[in-house]
């Protein structure tokens, strides 16, 4: 298996710690003191468990790389305990527990594809974009001359999240919604 110098340990980049087990990197820390070697300290997620842990690294040590493979999969519905999906080439049908996918979930529309990452044959959840689309079910109307600044107010979408967006924004219009920090990027026409 391939290895990763600790040094190229950044965001968003996964390896298999000294337990075996994948980790996904969410921040890191690089410091050099002195004439001693640089340390660096990095904050990841366990993909298996989903447990965060703080770790760290001298400089010039190597972990291992996480093989993740990712499927085009495209999202049916959910039901109480489980999310489906559907492979769209082969129309195979997979389940699985609410609790694997976590928050992203929210960010889910029925028809819509979505990468879903599994490691030594283990679904780990869904691969999120950046940012998604969807469509404002609930809001209420603007009315003209309540405010003098920036204002939001509270939308209901499509899958059920709940978002602050600005006052023009109204039921049926479509956003788009940043999936790292949960908030309003844009109007899409």
């Amino acid at each position: 298996m391939a290895t990763i110098d600790v040094n190229k340990l950044k965001m968003g980049v996964t390896y298999v710690d000294d337990d075996g087990q994948p980790y996904r990197v969410m921040s890191f820390d690089f410091h050099k003191m002195g004439r001693g070697k640089a340390n660096i300290k990095v904050k990841a997620r366990n993909l298996m468990t989903g447990a965060i842990i703080n770790k760290s690294y001298l400089s010039g040590g190597r972990v291992e790389s996480a093989d993740l493979t990712k499927t085009e999969m495209q999202y049916l519905y959910s039901d109480e305990e489980k999310a489906y999906f559907m492979d769209p080439s082969s129309y195979e049908q997979i389940e699985i527990k609410k609790e694997v996918l976590g928050d992203d979930l929210e960010y889910l529309v029925e028809g819509k594809n979505v990468w879903m990452v599994s490691w030594e044959e283990k679904v780990l959840g869904v691969e999120l974009p950046p940012s998604v689309e969807m469509k404002v079910v609930e809001t209420e109307p603007w009315i003209k001359g309540n405010s003098a600044t920036n204002v939001y107010k509270p939308a209901t979408l499509e899958s059920g999240l709940v978002i602050q967006v600005p006052l023009f924004i109204k039921t049926g219009d479509t956003v788009k919604v940043n999936t790292a920090t949960t908030s309003y990027v844009s109007r899409v026409s």
